[in-house]
């Protein structure tokens, strides 16, 4: 029989891989598959009157996406752990929780 060996490790972002990279996004939609979690990020800038009238007809404004990330469902549970970990030192830092919005 072969014998396993343990190896603990850490992982840590490679920056020079990439290349630094830095998206911005103000919004959120998350959707879920019994396999995995889709995050899709978008950046919603301020509405034009013309976006607004679309708006009033449609009941839609468009946000162009920056980014999609699908996670499988076993990395969901540490990352909503891990979230909330750093929005609880964020609140200590800086006082309050951020401002109130809705939630998607």
């Amino acid at each position: 029989m072969s014998e396993q060996k343990q190896i603990n490790f850490t992982i840590v972002p490679d920056e020079d891989s990439v290349g630094p990279q830095r998206i911005y996004a103000n919004f959120c939609a998350i959707a879920h598959t019994p396999f995995d979690f889709t995050l899709t990020f978008c950046d919603v800038t301020p509405l034009s009157q013309r976006d607004i009238r679309n708006a009033e007809t449609e009941h839609i404004v468009r946000a162009p996406v920056k980014a999609r990330i699908v996670a499988p469902v076993p990395l969901i549970p540490n990352l909503i752990a891990a979230l909330q970990e750093h929005f609880r030192l964020y609140s200590e830092a800086y006082g309050g929780g951020g401002p109130q919005g809705p939630v998607h």
